[in-house]
């Protein structure tokens, strides 16, 4: 795997490029990952933060994670672990469906990961929605009224399901169907 480092506000050591590297090389072990796909990793240092956001395209799925820490070899070691327990769920979910028939399952290698299933990952609830023909301002009124974090609407311009989110940074996030 080729490991592509840019920096926002940071200088990229070699000590920083390293740690990446051994550790993005580490996940080979869990998920199939070609030669030629490529790792996109940004580092980003705010005044009070530093911020990493891994991006690994592979053939068989996307991969992608990101997470904040003070220090920024504890968010490298964060991000890698959201990774592990991603690939670690989706295996899981695979193996419960008895789907090892389907191209995705293959691209997990049977290396446990944790030597044990993660109980949380199964599907506790079901719920069915009529979504409402609203505009963007209407949906994002009654997602803050009802207190959730993301909100199903038909869009009153589109006529197709829109899905509006608030985003970690705090600002809204707008999900369009084609």
């Amino acid at each position: 795997m080729k490991i592509n480092i840019v920096g926002k506000n940071i200088t990229i050591t070699k000590a920083l490029e390293d740690r990446i590297s051994k550790k993005l090389k580490g996940l080979e072990k869990y998920f199939l990952i070609a030669e030629d796909d490529s790792a996109k990793v940004l580092l980003t240092s705010y005044p009070n933060k530093n911020k990493i956001e891994v991006t690994i395209p592979t053939k068989a799925a996307i991969l992608r994670a990101e997470t904040s820490d003070l220090d920024m070899y504890n968010a490298i070691d964060k991000v890698v672990d959201k990774l592990k327990d991603q690939i670690r769920r989706q295996k899981t979910r695979l193996e419960s469906r008895k789907d090892k028939a389907s191209p995705l399952y293959e691209a997990f290698l049977d290396y446990d990961i944790l030597g044990q299933e993660n109980p949380n990952d199964e599907i506790v609830k079901t719920k069915s929605i009529a979504p409402e023909r609203l505009s963007l301002d209407e949906a994002i009124t009654k997602m803050d009224l009802l207190g959730h974090s993301f909100f199903i609407y038909l869009d009153d311009e589109t006529d197709k399901p829109a899905v509006v989110y608030v985003r970690n940074d705090g600002g809204y996030g707008l999900i369009e169907t084609e």
